[in-house]
């Protein structure tokens, strides 16, 4: 995927669609504290493998959190989705994987791993982690997002994850790596 960013700067945020920030005051141990939050919306994610590939089925994505602290910005991720609508968490994955990755997965066949917190020290919002098995009758598009997204949907062999997971040089979640360590966990 061709990334080419241009004239990046912050700004304060004002008017905020999906996040908000907070500053919380609170007494512990008799003694007065305060802490910076971000409020935000919860996620699902969904470890997508792909039986006749022998792989997982990833998403790449600029992310600008990233590219402000790293200066790339490219990221390897589960397919994902904020849970921003008024749906089960599983019809919120299972469109998640038609949008970003191009398979239609009965809900049925959707399964839940776990629920997680995620940035703790910012929001500790949650993400709800989902796993699916997809092959080439389930393809129904070549995936990518929808409007302007710009997703590219990677694979990455199942020979190749152990590898991957711990090389610097490509940014990727913890999610990621908890699910990747999940399913190898239940193949032993």
């Amino acid at each position: 995927m061709r990334n080419i960013i241009e004239k990046f700067k912050l700004q304060p945020l004002e008017n905020a669609n999906f996040v908000k920030t907070a500053l919380a005051t609170y007494r512990q141990n008799g003694i007065e504290k305060s802490w910076e939050i971000v409020e935000s919306h919860d996620s699902v994610a969904i470890l997508i493998y792909h039986t006749e590939r022998k792989s997982f089925v990833l998403v790449k994505q600029f992310r600008p959190p990233v590219y402000h602290r790293n200066g790339d910005g490219m990221t390897v991720e589960l397919c994902a989705g904020l849970i921003d609508k008024d749906k089960s968490l599983e019809q919120i994955a299972k469109e998640e994987i038609e949008e970003e990755c191009g398979f239609e997965v009965p809900l049925k066949d959707i399964e839940r791993i776990t629920k997680v917190l995620s940035s703790v020290g910012t929001s500790g919002g949650s993400q709800t982690i989902y796993y699916a098995e997809v092959d080439e009758s389930m393809r129904v598009s070549q995936g990518g997002g929808i409007e302007d997204e710009q997703i590219e949907v990677v694979e990455i062999p199942v020979a190749e994850a152990k590898e991957f997971m711990y090389d610097e040089s490509i940014g990727k979640t913890v999610g990621l790596m908890f699910s990747f360590m999940w399913w190898f966990d239940r193949r032993v």
